[in-house]
């Protein structure tokens, strides 16, 4: 079993390189039984990709470039996710275990009530994503990722571990952050920082927060 660690997150990874499994190139996602097991899909340019209640279970989504993307109510268990384009991408309701979402772009998605375990995002471009309520459930983290202007509202990152991401002007609305290890992250326009109850930060970054909440608040400072 393939684990990665992150901060305080170890995330146990989708083995498709474990002996005696076979992924199956398939031409479509579409499943009239509402299930694919064992796949491989990729290397396409698509207008759209739409999928709705269907439980996608051991395989590769590789090379996509599609114009619209929406999902919704999927449960994914043991997938990756790689090199894929994926633009005004919607995500809705869905269960995500055992995923990772790698090197891929959903630059502007939406992404609202989804259930996070053992799910790491590495490498990808998040810039303008919006996560509302979104909920990790075990172990995720966000690492190498850019997401510049990203807002995060009434979402439960207790534990989330974001690595060396771009936080440029990320917001943080209402939500629970205990325990969100944003160690080694710069912190200084995030906004939203006057939600963070209980994360953890490392030396240093008590300045980024300072500047962080002073142009938040826009408190002037001026000598005597």
């Amino acid at each position: 079993m393939s684990t990665h660690t992150f901060g305080t997150a170890t995330i146990t990874l989708p083995d498709l390189e474990e002996s005696g499994l076979h992924l199956t190139g398939i031409d479509t996602l579409d499943n009239p039984r509402g299930a694919v097991q064992d796949f491989a899909f990729g290397d396409a340019d698509l207008r759209s990709l739409d999928l709705s209640d269907t439980r996608l279970v051991t395989g590769r989504i590789h090379d996509i470039r599609a114009q619209h993307v929406g999902f919704e109510t999927l449960n994914l268990h043991g997938v990756e996710i790689t090199g894929s384009d994926l633009r005004a991408a919607r995500w809705d309701e869905s269960k995500l275990t055992r995923v990772v979402i790698r090197n891929t772009k959903l630059l502007g998605a939406a992404l609202n009530g989804l259930v996070l375990h053992n799910v790491l995002f590495e490498n990808c471009r998040l810039d303008y994503a919006t996560f509302t309520k979104v909920r990790a459930t075990g172990p995720v983290a966000f690492a190498g990722c850019v997401l510049t202007e990203a807002t995060f509202t009434h979402c439960d990152l207790s534990h989330v571990v974001f690595s060396k991401c771009g936080l440029r002007l990320t917001s943080f609305g209402p939500g629970r952050y205990r325990n969100t290890d944003l160690r080694g992250n710069d912190l200084s326009t995030v906004r939203g920082v006057t939600h963070f109850v209980r994360v953890r930060i490392g030396p240093g970054q008590q300045h980024d927060l300072t500047r962080a909440l002073v142009t938040e608040l826009d408190i002037t400072v001026e000598g005597d």
